[in-house]
Formats: C-alpha cells, structure tokens, sequence
C-alpha cells in the first residue's frame, strides 16, 4: 500500500476487486488506485497491449495485479473471464463496471445490429458482470458494485443518442440492483463522469472550442482528470461508504 495517497482506505489491502476497460483512460487510473490500496486487482480490456503493460509494470512494483484481454461484449467469455480471476484473487467484492465507448453516432448510421452493438459495450456486460460476482459477494457477506454513468444524456450532447440511453439506463439499472441486492450486504451505486481530460478525449475532442465550452460550463476552472474518478470510486469501494447505496455521484467540476 502507497502512504503518499491522497486516501488511504486500509479495508481495501487484499480485496479482491474486478474492472472493465482498465487498460487505458478512467480505467487505467482504477487500476493504478486500487492497486495503490492494496487491493487484488483484475482487469480486463480489449487493447492487449496497454494492457499487458500496465499490469507488468504495477507487478514490478510490488502490487497483486491481473490483466486478460476480454471482449466484454461476448458475454459467456467474459463471465468466465471474471470467474477466473476470482479463481487466482478470491472472491471479488468490488466490481466496476467502467468499459464504455462513446463514439459519435448519427441515426442514419444506426441499423439493428450496429444498435446492439452500443447496447451491448455500454449497457449490456454491467448487468452480466453483476449476474457473476454477485454470488461470491453474498458468500463473503457484502460487496460494492460501481456502475459508470454519463453526464451526456443529462446535456443532450448531439450524436450520443443511443450511448447516452445506455448511461441514463445505468441510473435505472443501479437503482435495481440496489433494491434487489440490498439485503445482502450489496451496495450498489452510479458515477457519473464530467467531460474527463482522458488522452482519448485530448486526442479526438478537446480542440479549442472545447475547451472554451468547459471553462464556460464548469463552476471549477480546473480539468476533471481521470483520477477524480478513481478516487470517489475508491471511496465507494471502501467501508467508508457502507451506508451509502442507490445514489448517484457526478463528478463533472459543477457542470450540471
């Protein structure tokens, strides 16, 4: 465990936790703040590479973590790609659900396949990853499940329409499970991330008019950066929240 953490959440060190798309952007800095914790960390992405890296070099340095490359979208695969990483750390207690894709989207590009396609990446593995690891977390006698949001469907951002009805449907889909598994000890909750200064977001997005329309949207002048992210997740993750199920928390610099 690092002392230097902003956060130090000593019920983390050996928890056997699992995250989607942790190879690169939000779900790299989960990676690194779990890790950082302690925590037993698997994670699965689809860029084999980033993620072979990452995991060599946090396990160079002395931190339990575990990386296969998965698509989240073959749903039989990738629960047995959660089993086994249960298999190596244990019962995974913690679950985040991050993997996403936001490409843009026009609805004369949308057909039935391509429509359940976004379905599938954004939406649809939270709730077959949650079917997974439930059981062990009701065995172990809790967990906490951390389902990724959007604050896009709550802007109208243009040509996100079915991507952000898969994050306003995640709302929903906490507030079930929440109720469903509350009874077990399961917490269950959403974050909800702001326009997040990822190197995809840089890269693709953030030109100029961008960053005039943050500065002019945002009541903090500062960029939400990826590990804004991981640190209300770890706290979610942690006992320090055992009392805290079925909410939302957007972390955006005031922007909605």
């Amino acid at each position: 465990m690092d002392k230097n953490l902003p956060a130090i959440y000593p019920g983390l060190n050996g928890r056997s936790v699992f995250i989607s798309g942790g190879a690169t952007g939000i779900g790299e800095a989960l990676v690194r703040a779990f890790a950082a914790q302690g925590s037993h960390t698997a994670f699965v992405d689809i860029d084999k590479d980033a993620g072979i890296a990452l995991a060599a070099e946090l396990n160079a340095n002395d931190c339990k973590v575990r990386f296969e490359e998965c698509d989240i979208t073959d749903i039989p695969a990738y629960q047995a790609t959660i089993e086994r990483a249960a298999e190596v750390f244990g019962p995974i207690t913690v679950l985040v659900n991050n993997a996403a894709n936001d490409k843009r989207h026009g609805i004369e590009e949308v057909d039935p396949a391509r429509f359940d396609e976004i379905i599938a990446v954004n939406l649809k593995h939270s709730m077959f990853a949650a079917q997974t690891v439930v059981p062990m977390m009701k065995k172990a006698g809790g967990g906490s499940i951390i389902n990724y949001g959007s604050i896009s469907w709550m802007m109208a951002v243009p040509t996100l329409m079915v991507y952000e009805a898969c994050k306003a449907g995640t709302h929903g889909l906490t507030r079930g499970m929440a109720r469903d598994f509350g009874k077990d000890h399961i917490r269950v909750n959403t974050v909800v991330p702001g326009w997040v200064m990822t190197e995809k977001q840089i890269r693709m997005w953030v030109d100029d008019a961008a960053k005039e329309l943050i500065e002019n949207s945002q009541c903090l002048p500062a960029s939400v950066m990826p590990d804004d992210l991981a640190q209300i997740t770890l706290f979610l993750a942690s006992d320090a929240s055992t009392s805290i199920s079925a909410q939302n928390f957007i972390v955006d610099g005031g922007w909605v």
